[in-house]
This record gives structure tokens, C-alpha cells and sequence, in this order.
């Protein structure tokens, strides 16, 4: 179970303040670093026909689809149709220029999509049933299922759609932190360590067991608080390296963490 699945808490709620910026202190390297990113790119090349941009965006609709398909089902929709119209949406999406009109100094990944869907079902939803939802090509993969499981819709929750989708793109990026955290950690042969400490992503510091921790790991008690330290450490550069991937700006990855966290507690 994630650390984004007990209860829906969030680490981006702990230590944040303490983290720096991103490219605070790295000066050029750390812009060059972040032209790369990939909504950074699609906006870069909008209004063109950039083979990178065409997959940075959709290596981005792929991650983000979950918030959207909440949404939809908050409009109304049961879970097929609402699995259909996410995925003509996003086959719209990669085949039309729908990023000429994005302005720049306003182009975040989270409201363009946000925009471009609500367009879509306004407009478009009759069109795309009577072209039999894009001709039967796929896309970008749904698990429907999944997403009605672990981010579905309570029909007795009075959210709005919008604030419904606000909460559930800031739960869908940190489950895309803690899978980049997992797979470094396995990778490096350090799966063990990472299920047992990431609890402590959300714990008190002053609550937590380092002993216990460290029994279970063979580790002594100093060790484990080194662990976890760095742990948080790395969770902190992830969590703003994955937001600088939805947004148009450097400048803009601070105000956009303190929306997630306002999104994740109203």
C-alpha cells in the first residue's frame, strides 16, 4: 500500500517548508535541467509538429489520466462510458493542436487538461460516439478498475467534480513519487529497506521506532535515522521534479506544491 492509500494523507504535507526550491541553488544547470521538462517541451514546440513534444505529452497523459476519469464519473457518467470518453478525450488530445491557444504564463499541464476536457464533453462527446471513439485505436491505457478502487467516486461525498479532480491529480502525482522512490530502491537492491521506512514519510519524527526499524533491518538505530533521512531527502527532490514535469515555469513549482496541499486538506 502506497503512502498516498491509508486515509488519503500525504507526505507533501510533511517538511515541506523546510525544502528548497527547485533550482534555487543550481543555478544555470538547474534551468537548462528544466527546459527538459516534459510539459515545459510540449509548450516549447506548441502550434508545431515536434516528435518530442508528441511524447512528452503523452508520456504525461498516461501518469495523469486518473484525475480526469474521476472527474467525468463526478459529472454523471457510469464507469464504461466514463473509461470511453477518457479515452477519446486523450485520443483527440495526441492527434489535434489543441495547445495553440495555451498561453504560456498560464499553461499549466493540471488546468490546460482540466479545460480541454470540460471543451470536449461540451462539444465534442456526440461527435466522438458517432466516430465509434477514434476508430477503436488505443491510445492511452485505462485501468478503469483500478482507478474506481484506489481513486473511485463516493457517490455520498458532496465534492464538486472540479475539487474532486484537484485532490485526485495531487494523489495521482504523489503516487507517482513514491513508484520513482520504489523502483531507485529496488534497483539498487534496497526494496526491503524502502517497504519498511516509508512509513515515516508521514510519521512524527519524535513517534517513530527507529529501534524497531532497525531490529527488523539488521540496522543499528543511528543507521535507521540516517536511512530515513535521506529517504525524505530524495522523496522532497522527486516530489518537486514531478511537479516541474506539469508546469510551464520554474518559478511556478512552489505555488503549484502549496495548491496540492491546499487541494489535499480542504
Amino acid at each position: 500500500m502506497s503512502a498516498t492509500s491509508s486515509g488519503e494523507r500525504s507526505p507533501v504535507s510533511r517538511d515541506s517548508s523546510r525544502a528548497s526550491p527547485i533550482g534555487s541553488a543550481g543555478g544555470r544547470a538547474a534551468r537548462e535541467q528544466f527546459a527538459t521538462t516534459h510539459w515545459s517541451v510540449v509548450l516549447s514546440a506548441r502550434g508545431g509538429n515536434s516528435t518530442c513534444a508528441h511524447a512528452a505529452l503523452e508520456k504525461l497523459c498516461r501518469d495523469y489520466w486518473p484525475p480526469l476519469f474521476a472527474y467525468v464519473r463526478r459529472e454523471g457518467h457510469d464507469v464504461a462510458d466514463a473509461q470511453d470518453l477518457t479515452q477519446e478525450f486523450f485520443a483527440r488530445l495526441l492527434e489535434k493542436n489543441y495547445l495553440a491557444d495555451v498561453a504560456r504564463e498560464k499553461g499549466r499541464f493540471r488546468s490546460f487538461l482540466l479545460a480541454a476536457m470540460k471543451h470536449f464533453l461540451a462539444n465534442e462527446w456526440h461527435r466522438a460516439q458517432a466516430q465509434k471513439r477514434g476508430g477503436g485505436q488505443v491510445f492511452i491505457p485505462l485501468d478503469a478498475g483500478n482507478a474506481e478502487t484506489r481513486h473511485g467516486v463516493d457517490p455520498s461525498h458532496d465534492e464538486t467534480a472540479d475539487k474532486l479532480y484537484e485532490r485526485r491529480w495531487a494523489l495521482t502525482l504523489l503516487d507517482l513519487v513514491m513508484s520513482r522512490l520504489r523502483t531507485e530502491h529496488e534497483t539498487a537492491g534496497k526494496g526491503e529497506v524502502f517497504d519498511t521506512l516509508k512509513g515515516c514519510l508521514m510519521g512524527e519524527r519524535s513517534s517513530l521506532p527507529y529501534a524497531e526499524l532497525g531490529a527488523k533491518l539488521g540496522m543499528s538505530e543511528g543507521a535507521v535515522k540516517v536511512a530515513v533521512h535521506r529517504l525524505r531527502e530524495r522523496y522532497r527532490k522527486l516530489l518537486r521534479e514531478e511537479i516541474a514535469n506539469t508546469v510551464g515555469r520554474e518559478s511556478e513549482v512552489e505555488d503549484e506544491l502549496r495548491h496540492l496541499m491546499a487541494a489535499l486538506t480542504s
